[in-house]
């Protein structure tokens, strides 16, 4: 047995190693994560394929969530990636509020300290408006239900530390905070900010080649 192994390293060490080193290189500098749900349109579609930078807050222990050395703070606006224990999901959410911050929502309206965030209309259809929000200073689009749900509003909370409240940008079509609660910091892996690839989900899985290095 070992001889047959020791014959297969030395047959196979240059891809052994490359395999190792490329894994060790996704599990603790760099990755791609697929998006499988709307909980992000309009700023990411189901099928995209995000890039996530998992150095942007921690450099970590491979294949761990060991933080060696923390870099930053998640801060307002941020696309997280995060391993949820209460979903049991890797999730995909923004930063809307930081600890320490007071949040509430009314009417799909969010206030930050007590501070109404501003809004602009972009498009409408017969059961969702596109708006464009300004996150203190960050602005993205986020979609929102005409006539709203259950998840539309919440009554003022405060952000413990080390925690973070995050977001959907499909408002009233995400399992985000107002579900799983608060994301503890050390769940979170990695940041993202922009799309690598892209495939159509409702047409035959054919590729966006317009969302292709897409900036979100």
């Amino acid at each position: 047995m070992k001889k047959t192994l020791l014959k297969v390293w030395n047959e196979n060490k240059g891809f052994i190693l490359f395999i190792a080193l490329m894994l060790i290189f996704r599990s603790a500098f760099a990755d791609f994560n697929h998006v499988p749900t709307g909980s992000m349109k309009p700023t990411i579609l189901e099928g995209d394929r995000i890039v996530v930078n998992k150095m942007a807050y921690d450099i970590r222990v491979p294949f761990t969530h060991i933080s060696l050395y923390k870099r930053s703070d998640p801060k307002r606006g941020d696309i997280i990636i995060f391993d949820s224990k209460v979903s049991k999901k890797r999730l995909v959410k923004r930063v809307v509020g930081i600890p320490g911050d007071t949040i509430e929502l009314k009417n799909n309206v969010l206030f930050i300290n007590g501070e109404k965030l501003a809004y602009e209309d972009i498009s409408s259809n017969s059961y969702t408006q596109d708006k464009s929000e300004n996150l203190m200073g960050i602005e993205h689009f986020v979609r929102v239900k005409k006539y709203g749900s259950q998840l539309s509003t919440f009554a003022p909370v405060v952000v413990p530390e080390d925690s973070y409240l995050a977001l959907g940008d499909n408002r009233d079509n995400s399992a985000d905070s107002r579900v799983i609660g608060f994301v503890p910091r050390n769940e979170i892996v990695g940041r993202s900010k922009s799309v690598i690839l892209s495939f159509n989900y409702d047409n035959y899985y054919l590729p966006r080649a317009d969302r292709f290095f897409h900036t979100l």
